[in-house]
């Protein structure tokens, strides 16, 4: 392979433009491979510093880089973020300017942009690879590269059609980069780019900072908002499965105090722009979406991730999960799951059109995800076996590990429901089995005859609860399902009842404990805790916030692209005296010395007079 003209040594660039003194992990081999002209699959964690693997190969190779990226708000971040930097960077997509359109391709013409992003529609037209083939172009990155795989959780057809970068640009390297694809997505993703002979880098995915939790659906709106009272005046994320229950749950938020905003793609975009942008300036939102919202946004304090409907499989759970803690502090997630979404989740995969073989894969990553939601030993170990990584031990920060949950056997009281289901024709919803089992006289009960059944009231020593969360269990191990396409009614699964039925196979069910509160990602705690120079002020650190804000709303510019709160934090531990001091502050690159080192030491001489007065 033949060296590439490097412009500036990597290590050197990475210190002279974005402050850092060394790069983390592999990010150093994968920078001098991309270099050096190899192609290379980058799979990293998101906050893994998967950018830095193109952004910094982009500045020592001579030419032009082009990011494929499938979001303008990603673009925005990204390009809005570098220019803090000094890099020239530039995006194209539908809802630029002309001006500033315009303004990029004449830098991209004159030779004068570092970075280019744009959407592979916007790539494959208009024009754009003819303009390209004009100039030199250093690299391609593709962005979100599980995009390109028909086994990825987002998958986009454009995405396939960048198979002819090679054809076009020979010898011009190509990294793909994602935070979340199992075996067969990196397979596919490679063959689909025609990278066959790329170097493939792979992370460990582990997030040690992301605590995760899952809970049975008991009352949503109720367990949504003792989980939001921990995390009040901070920023999350809340999903759902529909766009009319992101409007609903946002108007419920509203009334009980919380700055909650819907967001889903059917909004005007007006509305959509107004949102994001709230959701960009650092405010305490709380976004409640459909599952689509924040692919690429590098908001790095997002504190919380909450699901109100289960995801179809674990990469779309841990793509959406990753949105969490990006700057590396504590952050909580929690997934509500029950036995009805299990069930419409299966539904909607057998009618899907999709050819069987798809489908095939698809129903294994379902299956892995209900697995996930009725895991019982440590969650984050069972999250990462589906992206076939093993963890040494327990995590440590899962709900099963903060309360390992005690099993009982519950095999008999299995063969009561499925006894009872069947007695009432497999028609009736679980409400009503329930209330057969524990014999109450309810109206439907008594106008059904359901009163005279053998299975009245043989269950009245347990609990609705109990009842509801073991039928749950049927429904995640197959042995009952729901007819979603009628009236909710639970009908057995011979294959997998019949066993239970006969004693031949053993039923464990989970035994409710006390739950443990999630511990609140404190800001008090988080400046304690998080690794700096040494001890921080914590009112320095809240007045370098404020001047933060301050600039940002200046500039127009998220206040995270100007300086990350972990900088914050190192200057409010080191307080640097002069220039020299502050240059030495991790993040703090030669471009934002020269834009804020003056204001920023004042900040720090000002709080610190202030506090020896």
């Amino acid at each position: 392979m033949l060296q590439a003209r490097i412009q500036e040594d990597p290590v050197a660039a990475l210190r002279r433009v974005f402050g850092f003194p060394g790069f983390r992990g592999q990010q150093e081999d994968v920078v001098r491979h991309v270099i050096a002209g190899g192609d290379a699959l980058v799979l990293m964690p998101t906050g893994g510093g998967k950018s830095i693997c193109y952004q910094v190969p982009a500045l020592c190779r001579p030419g032009t880089a082009v990011i494929v990226s499938p979001l303008i708000a990603l673009m925005d971040d990204q390009v809005a973020a570098l220019r803090q930097v000094g890099v020239n960077a530039g995006a194209l997509h539908s809802e630029l300017d002309p001006a500033e359109a315009r303004s990029v391709y004449r830098d991209m013409v004159e030779g004068t942009l570092d970075l280019l992003y744009v959407s592979p529609e916007r790539l494959l037209g208009n024009g754009t690879i003819d303009r390209l083939s004009r100039i030199p172009v250093s690299l391609f990155a593709i962005d979100e590269a599980h995009c390109v795989s028909q086994w990825g959780h987002e998958f986009r057809p454009e995405y396939r059609g960048l198979a002819l970068l090679p054809e076009r640009f020979p010898g011009v390297p190509r990294i793909a980069l994602t935070a979340t694809a199992d075996t067969r997505t990196r397979t596919d993703i490679l063959a689909a780019l025609g990278m066959r002979e790329a170097e493939v880098f792979l992370d460990s995915f582990h997030r040690s900072n992301l605590h995760v939790a899952a809970e049975a659906k008991v009352g949503e709106t109720a367990q949504l908002l003792e989980f939001l009272a921990q995390h009040k005046g901070q920023c999350g994320i809340v999903y759902c499965g529909s766009r009319a229950k992101t409007e609903r749950m946002a108007a419920k938020l509203g009334e009980k105090g919380f700055p909650a905003i819907a967001f889903h793609a059917g909004l005007d975009p007006q509305h959509k722009r107004e949102s994001l942008t709230r959701f960009r300036s650092g405010e305490p939102v709380v976004i409640v979406a459909t599952i689509a919202f924040g692919m690429g946004i590098d908001r790095p304090d997002v504190r919380f991730v909450a699901h109100l409907d289960m995801p179809d499989s674990p990469e779309a759970y841990y793509q959406q999960i990753g949105r969490a803690g990006r700057d590396g502090d504590p952050s909580n997630t929690l997934l509500l799951y029950g036995g009805q979404d299990i069930a419409q989740a299966r539904h909607w995969l057998a009618q899907s059109s999709a050819p069987e073989t798809q489908k095939r894969v698809m129903r294994t990553k379902l299956e892995e995800m209900v697995a996930l939601t009725e895991a019982v030993t440590c969650r984050t170990r069972t999250l990462l076996a589906c992206f076939g990584e093993t963890l040494s031990g327990d995590c440590g920060h899962c709900d099963n590990c903060d309360a390992p949950p005690v099993m009982a056997d519950a095999t008999v009281e299995a063969q009561k429901i499925l006894s009872a289901v069947y007695r009432t024709d497999q028609i009736f919803g679980a409400l009503h089995i329930v209330a057969v089992l524990r014999g109450e006289k309810s109206e439907a009960i008594l106008r059904h005859g359901h009163d005279r059944l053998p299975t009245f009231g043989i269950g009245a020593d347990r609990s609705v609860q109990y009842w509801r969360a073991l039928i749950r269990q049927l429904v995640a191990n197959r042995a009952l399902d729901v007819d979603t396409a009628g009236h909710g009614g639970l009908f057995l699964v011979q294959e997998e009842a019949r066993p239970i039925l006969r004693g031949e196979v053993r039923v464990m069910l989970r035994q409710e404990t006390p739950k443990r509160p999630t511990a609140k990602p404190d800001r008090r705690r988080i400046i304690a805790d998080a690794p700096s120079a040494g001890p921080v002020s914590a009112g320095l650190f809240e007045a370098l916030r404020a001047w933060r804000a301050a600039e940002a709303k200046s500039q127009s510019v998220p206040p995270y692209v100007i300086f990350h709160d972990t900088v914050l934090r190192d200057l409010a531990a080191v307080r640097p005296n002069d220039r020299d001091e502050l240059s030495q502050i991790k993040g703090v690159g030669a471009s934002k010395l020269d834009r804020y080192g003056d204001a920023v030491l004042a900040v720090v001489r000002r709080e610190i007079g202030s506090a020896s007065e």
